[in-house]
């Protein structure tokens, strides 16, 4: 007996629900297929559950190696659904998009389980457009910043209601989610009110998900899922966790998570949550896995075709620098740089006959570079940077003189973001910003050590908190310490391992890969040709070489949105700080649109500053004028 369950497809992400698509009751298969479904003519499955190696813990899928699988097997779409993040998402965007392989944006987050806060429920949510996707932004941030728990993101339910989740599909969980933990627990009244609860709070956008992933549950709760699906009318979709690329990666995603959680690879204590079968399966495989269940396979096409998230690349949007009424930006800028150029020309050349032959060669070039500066729509960049560096000059936070590039720009000379006049260095401020190579300006500001956080809060003041917050970066496995990571694992002896990384050659700064290594060092590729366990090590290490292990925080940089962080980004507190970071790190936050300001901390300012003030602390004792740096010399 076979009953139709409705499904909510359509090619428009925002359209109603689509005819009903048949599936079976007890695992007994309707004659009423979609095409869409049908062998290899139709695409018949999507991957709609990816984690790469950006889930940080617990996947060793890396975003090129996976873009380039599924382009080979001919799918036509492949979503990347990390744990409660989306760090990865840009890159993913950027090499789907560029294979021709549509990218779905999702993520696979918990949701907190009021009865039991140590058993939290799984959801995936996907983005099904641009809305969509600012709504995942925004949960994610706020799981991060206000409901961390033991290292886990959790949303609160109470967040998730038909009039929030407007862009967004949500898939059950499998197993892992509230109504397959029902319906494992043989509690079928809950979970049928667990259905009804995400069915209403995703109006035909909820997807009971079954998957058949190896585990000893797996069958069963993909059969009373199933049933679930005809008794309440609710479409099924089939998935499959990809935590690896390849079955014989297995080893290698294991001992990343051993690595992760601190344990021993032949442990028989360890706790083992995956399984060999969780590799990257091709269409083929997943159509006769789920050949009984038709409908679940053709509607995670139905998903991918009601998904469209697009992402305008390379187009730098400035925060909105406020000017007196009625004074566009174009002409502040102007205004401000002739009058700081005026008190700057008052203070270089005291002589007024001297200043006045002087003046015109300076107001010509300031005249320059204001039209360059206007033409590349750069004017509130300029603003913004003199605004934060004046106020830390009047309130006792020392800033260095300027250096790099932009020191060769007479109106950053102007606005007082640098102290260095360019005209008797003859520096070129086509070196900063050239109008034949358009690229985002960028001031390298030293600030003193101890006081650089002052200046980042003065800006949060000002544009917003939910406007500004620090950039991510991804620390990775290097060859010298995947080779003693991987020994951990293996439980072999530590002076072996760290013998080993020490034979890996440096070279400026940054030791060489291990395949270089090997090259370039003889006993190396000796003992690897000799040992039994160099070469177990190293084939363990090898495919965990360059993985993403940790996240962490620029040294200097800093967003400042023209709104909301969250309609580009979503942000990450790691757990334990107070740290406020982009899910995106530099690359990817000027991709999206944000514009990264440089605030460094340096510690020789920091020095010199307690120095002078020591110095005119005596002074004042015996008398003397204090000393002031600015007229030294």
């Amino acid at each position: 007996m076979s009953q139709a369950v409705s499904s909510p497809a359509s090619a428009s992400p925002d359209a109603s629900a689509a005819p009903p698509a048949s599936v079976a009751a007890d695992v007994a298969v309707s004659d009423a297929v979609p095409s869409v479904a049908e062998g290899a003519e139709g695409p018949g499955f999507v991957h709609l559950r990816m984690r790469s190696e950006y889930s940080v813990v617990d996947s060793i899928v890396r975003l090129d190696e996976a873009v380039a699988a599924a382009v080979a097997d001919g799918q036509m779409a492949l979503a990347l659904s990390d744990a409660s993040n989306l760090f990865g998402w840009v890159k993913f965007y950027k090499q789907a998009s560029g294979k021709g392989l549509q990218p779905i944006c999702a993520a696979d987050v918990w949701i907190t389980n009021a009865e039991n806060r140590e058993r939290p429920y799984r959801l995936l949510l996907i983005a099904a457009n641009n809305a969509g996707y600012r709504r995942l932004c925004e949960l994610l941030s706020r799981a991060w910043l206000e409901n961390e728990y033991k290292g886990h993101a959790e949303l609160l339910p109470e967040w998730l209601t038909a009039e929030t989740t407007g862009g967004l599909i949500a898939l059950s969980g499998a197993g892992g989610g509230e109504v397959g933990q029902f319906l494992l627990a043989g509690n079928h009244a809950r979970a049928v009110e667990a259905a009804q609860h995400w069915a209403a709070a995703f109006p035909d956008a909820f997807y009971l998900e079954v998957q058949r992933d190896g585990t000893p549950e797996a069958e069963s709760c993909t059969r009373a899922t199933a049933r679930l699906a005809v008794e309440l009318d609710l479409p099924l979709v089939a998935t499959h966790p990809i935590q690896f690329l390849r079955e014989e990666d297995f080893r290698a995603h294991e001992a990343r998570v051993c690595i992760a959680e601190g344990e021993v690879l032949a442990d028989p204590k360890r706790v083992r949550r995956f399984q060999p079968t969780q590799y990257f399966r091709t269409r083929a495989e997943m159509m006769a896995l789920f050949a009984d269940l038709p409908a679940a396979l053709a509607n995670s096409v139905e998903i991918a075709r009601r998904c469209a998230v697009t992402l305008r690349l390379g187009n730098p949007q400035l925060p909105i620098y406020p000017t007196p009424e009625g004074v566009s930006i174009e002409e502040y800028l102007v205004h401000q740089a002739e009058d700081g150029l005026a008190k700057r020309l008052e203070r270089l050349y005291p002589d007024p006959e001297v200043r006045a032959q002087k003046t015109p060669e300076y107001e010509a070039r300031l005249k320059r570079e204001c039209e360059t500066i206007i033409k590349m729509g750069f004017p509130g960049y300029f603003l913004i940077v003199a605004d934060f560096i004046v106020w830390a000059k009047q309130n006792g936070v020392p800033v260095g003189p300027g250096r790099g590039s932009g020191a060769g720009s007479l109106v950053a000379f102007s606005l007082g973001i640098t102290d260095l006049d360019p005209l008797p260095y003859a520096l070129l401020f086509e070196r900063f910003l050239n109008p034949e190579r358009v690229s985002m300006p960028d001031f390298d500001i030293d600030f003193c050590q101890d006081n650089r956080g002052k200046v980042i809060e003065y800006v949060r003041r000002k544009y917003g908190y939910d406007a500004v917050s620090q950039i991510a970066t991804f620390g990775t496995m290097a060859s010298k310490a995947v080779i003693r990571d991987a020994g951990r694992v293996l439980d072999m002896p530590y002076n072996f391992c760290d013998q080993l990384s020490k034979l890996i050659p440096i070279e400026q700064a940054k030791p060489l890969s291990l395949d270089k290594a090997l090259k370039a060092e003889p006993q190396l590729a000796e003992r690897l040709a000799n040992e039994e366990e160099v070469a177990e090590l190293f084939a363990l290490a090898r495919p965990l070489e360059d993985m993403t292990r940790n996240i962490g925080m620029h040294a200097g940089g800093v967003l400042i949105a023209p709104g909301k962080l969250t309609d580009f980004c979503p942000l990450y507190r790691a757990p334990g700080t107070d740290s406020v970071v982009s899910q995106y790190d530099k690359d990817d936050v000027e991709a999206v649109g944000l514009v990264k300001f440089d605030f460094l901390g340096l510690r020789n300012l920091t020095i010199i500053d307690l120095a002078v003030r020591y110095v005119n602390e005596r002074r004042a004792r015996e008398g003397q004028e204090p000393v002031d740096l600015d007229n030294l010399g």
